[in-house]
């Protein structure tokens, strides 16, 4: 629930703001996954979300093999407004 309260919201922003991204999820064959993916304007931005701040988030090796340059960024109860709201 608390992903697609989440990716809903993000949705909300970008289209009364006008903007426009490509959407992905991302995982394995070995369950490693990352929560969602953006790229806007070139610019990919990865995000994982968790309902409990103090639960361990482990980025994929995999991933960041794949994609160093790509910015990944916890989204928690505390700091979601950012995410929701720019």
């Amino acid at each position: 629930m608390w992903e697609n309260f989440l990716i809903a919201e993000r949705l909300k922003l970008f289209n009364n703001n006008e903007r426009w991204a490509q959407r992905y999820f991302w995982h394995t064959t070995e369950q490693q996954e990352v929560d969602y993916i953006e790229e806007e304007d070139g610019i990919l931005r990865a995000f994982e979300f968790k309902w409990n701040k103090t639960q361990k988030s482990i980025v994929s090796k995999t991933f960041s093999s794949a994609y160093p340059d790509v910015e990944i960024s916890v989204i928690t109860p505390e700091n979601y407004e950012s995410f929701i709201m720019m």
